[in-house]
Order: structure tokens, then C-alpha cells, then sequence
């Protein structure tokens, strides 16, 4: 691609980004809501066929291979999510690739931590060949910036999550929450498939006692069958045999069952009152955005930057303590103030445009 002819369809045309991956939620959601697009995000090649595009498989991400960038036609390369899968080596070789071929590069950084790493030292090592090549960074809380400053010397655009849920779908599920006729608040601890960030049995026994005190609570439990059924591959023996009993005597409602398809996510989290993040470290989340379009109260760990991304209520726990008061602080508070720290419909909808907007503007800075 020519310079005259980049120059041209920056000018007045879609830009054509190469985006890792491009189907991930957050990312089609950097598009805006409504009309044309001003930049398109090609699709994820497929990893068994990388000629061939793909709807739902990008894992691992054929976009990252050195091979791949060296003759692909995208004005602008932007990595999100899917580089835990590459070596620094190998990323470094695809800077370089870039570099030859002077494709700018713009990572957004979700994560400083990968909640699925047991030690940060090799996601350190991405960041570090990352964020020190990018020709932009982008990040989405002011806390994840002032990390990044602090650590790589470099200065992070911030620009919010936007919404995860679809805005049709948001709006239904809001208006049957507040149709909702019913004195019962409903906790649910998420548990899936138990990621490495993830140490759910401290809170678990919090919620059991806390709630067992406060009219109308339920508390939920859902999880993966990898961890909780007795054949399951990951199965955690302490704490499936922990909730089984808990089950059986009808103290908490558990909920066992495969990766739920969005639908279905989104109904589940909307039942809830109270969703509790069971994380001991992290960086962002969006589950907690899922729950701010559903209206379903956040109860987030002071590990990472959850409260950066909206309001929540925060309790302490992080890879070194866990204060058990200030959990049941925060719940106690939500069950008396029913708070709606969400995001209505309205908001979220010019809270895309904008967040698109700010990358095509990123993008048509960088390529000019």
C-alpha cells in the first residue's frame, strides 16, 4: 500500500483496522451504535485455516503471527486481547514486522495483571514489548494510566468500556427489573471455570453467614461443570463438596451448568441484585460493565481498578489480605439501600459514539 494511498482512504474513506481479536463484545462495540462505520475491523482469520476468516474461533490469534501482519492489508494494527498466547520473542518479531512495514500500532491495555496468569512475570514481559513499541497506548480507568506511567513511562489515553450488553436487549431487561414485584434480593457468586485470579471460598463463607441474617436473601452459586461436577476435568474437591452440603441444606441456590450463551447470561445476571467479583487480583472487568447495563449492583474487590470503571460497592481483598468486615459491609448496605449504580440505556448509547469516535480519531492522527 502506497503512502498516497493511505493518505487517500484516511481522507475520505473506512480505515481498515486489524484488530486482535475483532469479535470479541468490546471490540464491535467500538463501533458506532447506529450508520457506517468509519473504520472497519477485518475478520479474525481462522487458526486451522488463516486464509479463512472466522465467526466465532480466533484462539490463538492468527493476526499476531509475524507471517501474517508481513502481508495482510490493514492501515492500522490494534491489539486488545489474545497476546498471552505469543512469546515476547514472538512479539517483538511482530513489532518489527510492523516497524518494516510502517503499520502504526496501538495496544489497549485491559489487563496489567492476567487473571488467568498464577505470577505476573511473563504477562510483565508482553506488556513491557508492548506498551514500549506502541504508537499509542489506550487503557480504561485513570488508576490503569497512572500505573502505566509509573511503570513503562508512558502516557495512556483513557477511554471507557463501553456496554456489553446489547441496548435492545439492555432496555427489555431493564423494564422487567423494575416490573419486578418481590422482596427477595438475590446474591450471586460467579465461579466458572475458577481462573487463576479467581479465590472464591473466603467470600463464600462470608455471603452464607451474612446472608443467613437479612430477610429475603438468596444466595446463588454458579459454576462450570469442569470444576464442580464429579467427573469434572478441573474439579476443586473443598469447595464442590463445600457447596454441595451448603446446597443440600438449603442454604444456598446452586447453579451447575456449561458456558451460558449470551441470552441467557444476560437473564441470569439481571436476576440478580447483587453480583460479588471473587477476585484476589485484576485489573478491569467486563462482567462489572454487564452488570451496570442490567442494573444488577456491583460488589468489587479493591485489587485492580473496579471502581475506576463506575461506581461499585468495594470490600478488601487483593493477593495479600482479605477484610471479611467490609464485605459484609458492603452487602448489609445493598440489601438496605437497593443502590442502581448502572448505566441507563441513554448513556451507554452516547457513551459508544463518543468512545468511537475518539478511535477514529486516534487512528486517522496516527496515520497522518
Amino acid at each position: 500500500m502506497t503512502t498516497n494511498f493511505v493518505a487517500e482512504r484516511t481522507a475520505t474513506g473506512s480505515l481498515r483496522i486489524a484488530s486482535v481479536p475483532s469479535t470479541h463484545v468490546y471490540v464491535r462495540h467500538l463501533r458506532p451504535p447506529d450508520g457506517p462505520s468509519p473504520f472497519v475491523h477485518l475478520p479474525d482469520p481462522d487458526p486451522d485455516h488463516p486464509s479463512r476468516s472466522t465467526t466465532s474461533t480466533w484462539w490463538p490469534p492468527v493476526m499476531l503471527r509475524p507471517e501474517w501482519a508481513a502481508t495482510a492489508d490493514f492501515d492500522v494494527f490494534h491489539v486488545q486481547f489474545g497476546f498471552d498466547a505469543c512469546s515476547p520473542e514472538d512479539l517483538q518479531r511482530l513489532v518489527d514486522v510492523l516497524r518494516e512495514r510502517g503499520k502504526p500500532l496501538v495496544l489497549t491495555a485491559h489487563d496489567l495483571r492476567n487473571p488467568h496468569h498464577p505470577t505476573p512475570q511473563l504477562h510483565d514481559e508482553q506488556l513491557g514489548v508492548l506498551i514500549t513499541a506502541a504508537d499509542a497506548v489506550v487503557t480504561l480507568t485513570e488508576g490503569a494510566a497512572a500505573q502505566i506511567r509509573r511503570r513503562w513511562d508512558r502516557e495512556a489515553i483513557v477511554l471507557p468500556h463501553p456496554h456489553v450488553v446489547e441496548l435492545d436487549t439492555m432496555a427489555r431487561l431493564r423494564r422487567e427489573r423494575a416490573a419486578r414485584d418481590t422482596d427477595e434480593f438475590r446474591v450471586g457468586v460467579h465461579i466458572k471455570s475458577l481462573r487463576e485470579s479467581m479465590d472464591p471460598f473466603p467470600v463464600l463463607e462470608v455471603l452464607d453467614e451474612t446472608l443467613a441474617g437479612l430477610p429475603g436473601a438468596v444466595l446463588q452459586v454458579n459454576g462450570h461443570r469442569d470444576v464442580l461436577d464429579a467427573d469434572g476435568a478441573r474439579r476443586d474437591d473443598e469447595l464442590a463438596r463445600w457447596l454441595e452440603q451448603k446446597a443440600a441444606a438449603g442454604r444456598i441456590d446452586l447453579r451447575v451448568h456449561d458456558f451460558l450463551p449470551d441470552d441467557q447470561l444476560w437473564e441470569y445476571l439481571a436476576s440478580l441484585d447483587v453480583a460479588v467479583l471473587p477476585y484476589r487480583f485484576g485489573t478491569h472487568s467486563g462482567w462489572l460493565e454487564a452488570c451496570r447495563d442490567l442494573g444488577t449492583t456491583v460488589v468489587a474487590p479493591t485489587c485492580g481498578f473496579y471502581a475506576d470503571q463506575g461506581p461499585v460497592l468495594s470490600y478488601g481483598f487483593d493477593e495479600s489480605h482479605f477484610d471479611a468486615e467490609s464485605l459484609r459491609d458492603a452487602v448489609w448496605f445493598a440489601h438496605a439501600a437497593r443502590p442502581d449504580h448502572g448505566a441507563d440505556v441513554d448513556e451507554r448509547r452516547a457513551q459508544r459514539i463518543a468512545v468511537s469516535r475518539a478511535h477514529e480519531e486516534l487512528y486517522r492522527r496516527l496515520l497522518s
